[in-house]
């Protein structure tokens, strides 16, 4: 039997959570106290109090409230809506004493009906015959907003009852009227009592169908036709997560510059960049720090900026492929090399620099490895994901969690990007940004073509679209 402490309904406005608290509140053992922690009241409207928390005392302290809630001799409860006291949320998601309920409906069911409540001020109804009429105009970019709203709360709910471990009792809006369920609710939630009949004082407002609930019927079927109601659209990603490498970032000793490298390029332009600079001053960046370390370098330069350098995800992969596949000398990746080769039937030569390693045969081996790149990237291999050919979308998003680069700068204008942020840190001296190293024994153009283009967007389909990149040409 499970052993709660205290129980919450996650639901939204219009789910049916009025009617599912009603009929929690007519189980023995059960008390639920309403929307608890609604920024706007406590409970329910014009309610001063529960349990002798007033709303002031909550909003000064929301965790006085929960205990008083846990303290109480019945399984206590409260519904929460997505835009509830944010400061409660991790308390309740991560507390295994706490019993999830999740109560769902249909989001155009439950967006047209309050529309309608919204027009006739008629949120309960109690008796049929005092129900107040009304059709609701569809606005679809209203509904954009709501849809979005829903469903982030429920995939964030989701991933943090799966990353603690925990599950939840899931109620559909349909299941509300089936006795069964409930009193298979109250036996999860551990109360041995059970109902003989569901609460029939509350009922159902507006019966009919949906499309005969709105004025512009046709205008909606047409707005929710554009929906991508099954995600088809969405690009598969299983990447893993990138953390913050901080050790991996340099921070100007001269100037309030720190440079997030995105790895990948054999000589980073952006990096003697960068050390030109310092070496001005006789110094060099700082690289190598810890959290703490850079957390103090940062106070100790006001108005510092931060950047990164985007490269287009088929000159990345090509120059990572000369520099760590094809290289057998310093710098290569001499195990994953041979692992390629005898596991993938990638044909690479003993020495790049011979002849016989012609630029047909250089395409060949090029392809084969953005086919690995595609499988590699997708969890499909055994070989690691190395940060040379990570997603640079995964690598910004790892960024984040220490700190949000100020600019995303493009290689293709980074010497006239690059002069703008010194100017913007006052900089009065900057050094020319040097040419880049050309990718050995051959240069993407030497073997680019619509295929190997289409190979490469297979790989980094979220980069070209998170980034806008287009088809490669030559810088």
């Amino acid at each position: 039997m499970a052993n709660f402490d205290y129980f919450v309904v996650f639901a939204e406005m219009r789910t049916g959570s009025n009617f599912l608290e009603t009929n929690l509140n007519a189980f023995e053992g059960i008390s639920c106290h309403g929307e608890a922690f609604n920024p706007f009241f406590i409970g329910y409207p014009n309610n001063d109090n529960i349990l002798g928390v007033t709303l002031a005392t909550r909003e000064e302290n929301p965790k006085a409230l929960l205990r008083e809630i846990k303290k109480t001799p019945d399984l206590s409860g409260f519904r929460y809506f997505h835009d509830h006291d944010p400061r409660i949320f991790d308390k309740i998601v991560d507390d295994p004493k706490c019993a999830k309920i999740v109560l769902t409906r249909n989001p155009v069911d439950s967006y047209v009906s309050r529309k309608i409540a919204q027009a006739t001020g008629q949120w309960k109804l109690t008796d049929a015959k005092a129900r107040k009429d009304s059709k609701a105009t569809f606005d679809a970019d209203e509904f954009a907003t709501h849809l979005g709203a829903l469903q982030d709360f429920q995939v964030t709910l989701l991933n943090r009852l799966q990353s603690s471990g925990q599950t939840a009792f899931y109620v559909a809006y349909e299941d509300l009227q089936n006795l069964s369920v409930m009193n298979g609710l109250a036996k999860w939630l551990g109360v041995d009592s059970a109902l003989e009949a569901l609460d029939k004082s509350l009922k159902v407002q507006n019966p009919s169908a949906v499309a005969d609930k709105v004025s512009n019927a046709a205008q909606m079927t047409e707005a929710l036709s554009g929906l991508d109601r099954f995600n088809l659209t969405r690009t598969p990603n299983f990447e893993p997560r990138r953390g913050a490498a901080v050790p991996t970032y340099f921070a100007s000793q001269s100037a309030p510059l720190m440079y997030l490298p995105i790895r990948g390029w054999p000589e980073d332009q952006a990096l003697r960049w960068m050390q030109a600079i310092d070496k001005l001053q006789g110094g060099k960046p700082a690289s190598k720090l810890s959290q703490n370390e850079m957390r103090d370098w940062m106070r100790s330069h006001p108005g510092h900026r931060s950047f990164t350098v985007l490269r287009h995800p088929l000159a990345r992969a090509h120059a990572v492929f000369c520099h760590r596949i094809l290289n057998t000398g310093k710098g290569g990746y001499g195990g994953i090399r041979t692992v390629l080769g005898k596991r993938y039937q990638m044909a690479m030569p003993d020495d790049p620099g011979d002849a016989s390693y012609d630029k047909v045969a250089h395409r060949t081996a090029f392809a084969a490895f953005l086919k690995f790149l595609k499988a590699n990237l997708n969890g499909q291999t055994a070989v690691r994901v190395d940060p040379d050919w990570a997603s640079q979308a995964k690598t910004v998003e790892g960024f984040a969690e220490f700190v949000l680069p100020d600019r995303l700068i493009r290689i293709e204008t980074m010497a006239h990007e690059l002069a703008e942020l010194s100017a913007a840190v006052g900089l009065a001296s900057v050094p020319e940004l040097g040419a880049a190293a050309p990718d050995a024994p051959y240069q993407l153009i030497d073997v680019y073509d619509p295929e190997i283009e289409d190979l490469c967007r297979a790989v980094y389909a979220r980069d070209y679209l998170m980034f806008g990149f287009k088809d490669w040409t030559p810088v």
